[in-house]
């Protein structure tokens, strides 16, 4: 933006038709465009170029607060972008090492099937045998908790 656009901006006697009565805002902080009646049927009055810049400072506390909001966002988006990179690495290395532990399970699975169809049915007898010492020790354990 030009220099002369600036000083256009910051010069508002013109638009705000000042003639040297102007007034200044209420020391409450609370002020109206409008004077001292508002919701009376009173016309416009300008209150000049006091106010013209109080208006112009407050814009300018408005602006800086949303400028830091905007960061704020701006940072927050930039975490997230930054967690979903990093989340998505991390799934495609337990999706290798998954791949990796299916094949592995695999070929145990295929040596398993190798080993039972070569012993008969004698492998059957002791899985179940396990199974009923494994029970056993589960129900002892629990009755005697």
């Amino acid at each position: 933006m030009s220099q002369r656009y600036r000083t256009n901006l910051r010069d508002r006697s013109t638009l705000l038709g000042t003639n040297g009565d102007y007034r200044t805002p209420p020391s409450s902080g609370r002020s109206s465009p409008y004077g001292d009646s508002v919701g009376r049927d009173v016309p416009f009055q300008p209150m000049g170029q006091r106010y013209a810049d109080d208006l112009e400072g407050q814009n300018d506390e408005h602006l800086e607060g949303l400028t830091a909001k905007v960061k704020i966002l701006k940072d927050i988006t930039i975490g997230i972008g930054n967690e979903v990179r990093e989340s998505t690495v991390q799934l495609s290395q337990m999706n290798d090492a998954f791949s990796e532990t299916s094949g592995i399970l695999a070929g145990t699975f295929r040596r398993m099937n190798n080993m039972a169809a070569r012993q008969g049915c004698r492998w059957l007898w002791y899985i179940v045998f396990l199974v009923i010492v494994f029970w056993f020790f589960i129900v002892v354990w629990w009755f005697r908790r």
